[in-house]
């Protein structure tokens, strides 16, 4: 069982910022690609970033230079520091993690978070 656990999410003012954490906990032997999705009210669920195993990152353009994704392999922990955020970043945030349970079992499946708010007011 592997279980990833976002937090930070809340509502704050445009020009805020937020810190998302997701967490993934359970049996997990590596972990490869973790990324951040989003998906606001009637539109579907699109990419916001996603770093690699070795620290490689890739950014939707809708946030590049505004928020900054990061992860700590040891506590199989993924951030996303959001600056500068406006009142069209209000959405549900989702964490993703391309996770491998087994060494000898060495399929690889994506787990999602359960998803945190993010509210941006005008």
């Amino acid at each position: 069982q592997v279980q990833l656990v976002e937090s930070g999410g809340g509502l704050v003012q445009s020009g805020g910022s937020l810190r998302l954490s997701c967490a993934a906990s359970g049996s997990i032997f590596s972990i490869n690609s973790m990324g951040w999705y989003r998906q606001a009210p009637g539109k579907q669920r699109e990419l916001v970033a996603v770093i690699r195993r070795d620290d490689n990152t890739n950014y939707a353009d809708f946030v590049k230079g505004r928020f900054t994704i990061s992860r700590d392999n040891a506590k199989n922990t993924m951030f996303l520091q959001m600056n500068s955020l406006q009142p069209e970043d209000t959405a549900v945030y989702y964490c993703s993690a391309d996770i491998q349970t087994s060494e000898t079992f060495r399929l690889i499946f994506r787990y999602w978070g359960q998803g945190t708010q993010v509210t941006v007011s005008s």
